[in-house]
């Protein structure tokens, strides 16, 4: 089996690639995936479907060149903080942004339960208006 570290790790190698089924392959169905209020899909969003919905597609619905760049990943067990930068380019505006972020992973019998986002909002707000 997988450990916390390796799921998380195959994660962001999926979004690498662009390939959303293998970002998802790991939630459980009831995982919880939270943004931070500020950002355009703000909130929690409870299932994959949701989490799909709710975040993936409109962050590529908002922005173009939208990514993430994986600096650090820590082990902490069943937990796995992840730390980076998001870039992109609001389509409304044709403003860029780039902000420093985290993100926090618990895994749960090989299956992602709970994500949260720490980010900088206010770079993400600038380049929306």
């Amino acid at each position: 089996m997988r450990t916390p570290y390796q799921i998380i790790k195959d994660h962001y190698a999926a979004s690498d690639r662009g390939d959303l089924e293998g970002m998802v392959a790991d939630l459980a169905p009831d995982a919880a995936w939270t943004e931070m209020d500020g950002f355009p899909c703000r909130g929690t969003h409870v299932g994959r479907e949701a989490i799909i919905r709710e975040v993936f597609m409109r962050l590529g619905a908002e922005f173009d060149g939208y990514s993430f760049r994986l600096e650090r990943l820590l082990d902490a067990g069943s937990s796995v903080v992840g730390i980076g930068d998001y870039t992109g380019t609001c389509k409304a505006t044709g403003k860029p942004f780039h902000a420093r972020v985290t993100h926090v992973w618990d895994v749960e019998s090989g299956k992602v339960v709970r994500f949260e986002q720490f980010t900088d909002t206010l770079r993400v707000a600038e380049c929306m208006s």
